[in-house]
């Protein structure tokens, strides 16, 4: 996190993540993909940070790749040998965006996603990565790759709409690059509120505070639950359910839990 590219801070147990060059609509450069592996890397390592806050500086969350570096690498002389542009992109892929998309979804905490602007390219995987996204009404998803660069989505984000919106949607906004208004958005479950652009931060701030007083291990496990659904029969599903309750149950939280149902309370978790 020594690049200016990304801010981190913690407040309150609410750790937040800023994407921070805006000046170019925060394209997802090395640096910017490794100053937000440290983040994560500092969530996990914080044992009081219970929520983590995904947003982003200037007039758009994520342009996605960054084209400008790729365009000046593909005019630059390549000495024989070395790799090419494609197989640099492959490997940035796998060092740094497949990394921050799965460390997103298995970290030990709530994530939340302030979404603004333009979100494009990648930056739709990344932001779909996210537990709880809180769209501003003037932001939009973007998906440019096959109608104007040839190439097929990456950042997961084909895995996370297809999901979502089904598959009729999703390979139809692929194909035709049309933009998706967060309205539609969240009709089409993509994303979990849609607010006006003035209520954005109080509202992120607002879902971050409830989050962060959850359960420690809930998030987890109820990430594992919906991905055990998504390719399990009812039966098994079934099965698995009662197996996670068996355990859950017997751990102290729970037993907060009832006892402050009795007694008309809010209940109160642990932290990690």
């Amino acid at each position: 996190m020594n690049d200016s590219r990304v801010q981190y801070g913690v407040a309150d147990g609410v750790a937040t993540l800023t994407l921070d060059d805006g000046g170019r609509m925060n394209p997802l450069s090395p640096q910017l993909l490794q100053g937000c592996l440290d983040a994560l890397q500092a969530v996990r390592s914080d044992p009081a940070v219970r929520v983590l806050v995904l947003a982003a500086n200037g007039r758009g969350f994520c342009s996605g790749a960054d084209l400008p570096a790729m365009g000046a690498e593909l005019s630059a002389p390549r000495a024989a040998g070395a790799p090419s542009l494609g197989e640099q992109t492959a490997r940035l892929m796998d060092e740094g965006g497949h990394a921050l998309v799965n460390g997103l979804r298995t970290l030990p905490v709530p994530v939340v996603c302030a979404m603004h602007g333009a979100v494009a390219g990648g930056g739709v995987g990344l932001v779909l990565a996210c537990d709880v996204v809180v769209a501003a009404r003037s932001s939009f998803f973007y998906l440019p790759f096959a109608p104007a660069l040839g190439l097929v989505p990456d950042m997961g984000s084909a895995w996370f709409m297809q999901r979502a919106a089904g598959r009729a949607r999703a390979l139809a906004l692929t194909l035709l690059g049309d933009r998706l208004p967060a309205e539609r958005a969240e009709q089409w479950g993509l994303v979990w509120a849609c607010v006006d652009d003035a209520r954005l931060a109080d509202e992120v701030a607002r879902t971050a505070r409830r989050l962060a007083a959850l359960p420690a291990y809930a998030v987890q496990e109820s990430r594992d639950l919906f991905a055990h659904a998504e390719g399990a029969t009812l039966p098994a599903q079934l099965d698995y359910e009662r197996d996670r309750q068996r355990e859950l149950i017997d751990r102290p939280e729970f037993a907060e839990g009832v006892q402050a149902f009795l007694q008309r309370r809010p209940p109160v978790f642990r932290g990690r």
